[in-house]
């Protein structure tokens, strides 16, 4: 296992909308329903503002990953909030790597001054609420039957960090 994270750039589009997709179609990780192209993953993936980050991560030369930090809502007064999001190919779960991104996430946040990192996860997605806890996270909010896919109403845990200045 040779895992790296660099920047984000267009030539892993193509692999992350792939990865994506995997959750999209077999899974209620995410809530969209539909596939997606690389360019709505582009606009998925890219912020507008250098203060957030996406990265690529990376076995060997292979994309396996991708994680990001945008804002938790275009509003000024939230500058200090940030939503984090990790996504990783199915082989890739289960090796550690979601721990790395999200330290790697976290020290982008406190160099910009983001004080709380907020991760928003289907109920149903104990995975990631385990990744989240291990690494800090408690639950701070649970919105009952936000979210229908595959003919089931769904439930979103809200998870936050509090950073340390």
């Amino acid at each position: 296992m040779n895992i790296r994270f660099e920047a984000f750039t267009d030539k892993y589009l193509d692999k992350a909308a792939e990865i994506y997709n995997y959750y999209v179609q077999n899974t209620t990780v995410t809530f969209h329903t539909e596939a997606v192209t690389p360019e709505e993953m582009r606009n998925i993936l890219y912020q507008d503002d250098t203060m957030y980050i996406t990265l690529a991560i990376l076995d060997g030369d292979v994309l396996c990953g991708y994680a990001y930090m945008a804002p938790y809502k275009k509003r000024q007064a939230y500058r200090v909030s940030a939503e984090v999001t990790v996504y990783l190919s199915p082989e890739a779960v289960g090796r550690g790597i979601g721990v790395q991104a999200l330290e790697r996430l976290e020290a982008h946040a406190k160099e910009h001054d983001i004080r709380t990192l907020l991760a928003v996860i289907c109920a149903e997605n104990q995975a990631s609420i385990r990744l989240f806890s291990k690494c800090g996270y408690e639950q701070c909010a649970y919105m009952k039957e936000v979210g229908i896919k595959f003919q089931r109403l769904l439930d979103v845990v809200i998870m936050q960090k509090l950073l340390k200045s």
